[in-house]
């Protein structure tokens, strides 16, 4: 579903991640405010963006396995050692 609004308990049983480490990930800035989530009306309520927070994870994941299999340089090739 394209514009999926998840409450912090929906995406805690979605991405299988306790409530309480999500609310630390907001803390680190993992899940950006106006990116990732937003507070409708100015409220103290919280609403996920689920296709922000997919899209992002998989990002990740993909740059971790690529930084795992050797030391990205800046001309764009990988150094492997």
């Amino acid at each position: 579903m394209e514009n999926e609004l998840l409450t912090t308990d929906e995406l805690s049983s979605r991405i299988k991640y306790d409530v309480r480490t999500i609310r630390e990930r907001l803390k680190d800035s993992v899940l950006l405010e106006g990116v990732h989530y937003f507070r409708p009306f100015g409220g103290r309520k919280i609403l996920y963006r689920w296709d922000a927070i997919q899209r992002d994870m998989t990002k990740a994941s993909s740059v971790q396995t690529i930084s795992m299999s050797g030391i990205p340089m800046a001309n764009g090739r990988v150094l492997h050692g």
